[in-house]
């Protein structure tokens, strides 16, 4: 069965994002379950995006369900934003990722030309990146619209923290070197990609209460 990820962005009322996140894992965790979905994740902003922003990702079955059940009744909400998405090479299932980390969120927007080369790319550069810098790539994402002729592609990966960020933006060795050269390609081909950083709300093991934004 194919599955079928919505891709969330809430902006909450002024210092309210952690009790929008706690309704959403619990809550709204619930809501969706009963429809047949499931929560892959809440993460809140550490770098690049605004302190009252939240991104969450869900997983269904069926691609029309999840759009008003995750925040139905939820307080202090004062934008949403959601889009659905397909997964391409990663996730291979809806497993959610539940260490806490540094999470990257970059989008892309590729011409469907160089779409293949930069599975491609992305496929080839992975395991190398994951070997060297003691980080996963959790999914990568085709969103279901298009926009303006191009293919947008959402990558999450995680490092276990903005040390290893660092680390893996300066190769070591002819190995790291090759990855990056990999990675560099594949930036060469979109027309657009933007970057922000996070941690887990939901993750299982530790939780990040630093004051990031």
């Amino acid at each position: 069965m194919t599955v079928t990820y919505g891709h969330h962005i809430i902006t909450t009322t002024p210092r309210r994002w952690q009790a929008v996140a706690d309704n959403i894992r619990t809550a709204g965790a619930d809501r969706i379950a009963a429809q047949g979905g499931a929560l892959f994740g809440v993460w809140r902003s550490q770098i690049g995006r605004p302190r009252d922003e939240l991104t969450v990702i869900t997983a269904w079955n069926d691609d029309g369900a999840y759009a008003d059940v995750l925040l139905h009744e939820t307080p202090h909400i004062v934008n949403v934003s959601q889009e659905v998405m397909e997964p391409t090479l990663r996730p291979k299932s809806p497993e959610a990722p539940r260490r806490q980390g540094n999470y990257a969120f970059r989008s892309f927007d590729t011409p469907p030309a160089h779409w293949d080369e930069f599975l491609e790319l992305c496929a080839a550069a992975w395991p190398g990146f994951e070997s060297s810098y003691d980080s996963q790539v959790i999914g990568l994402w085709r969103f279901n619209e298009d926009r303006d002729g191009l293919r947008r592609s959402l990558l999450l990966t995680r490092r276990p923290n903005l040390a290893m960020w660092e680390r893996s933006k300066i190769p070591q060795g002819e190995a790291e070197t090759e990855v990056r050269r990999k990675l560099s390609r594949r930036y060469d081909l979109c027309d657009a990609t933007c970057v922000y950083t996070t941690t887990l709300l939901s993750a299982e093991d530790e939780q990040d209460d630093v004051r990031w934004t």
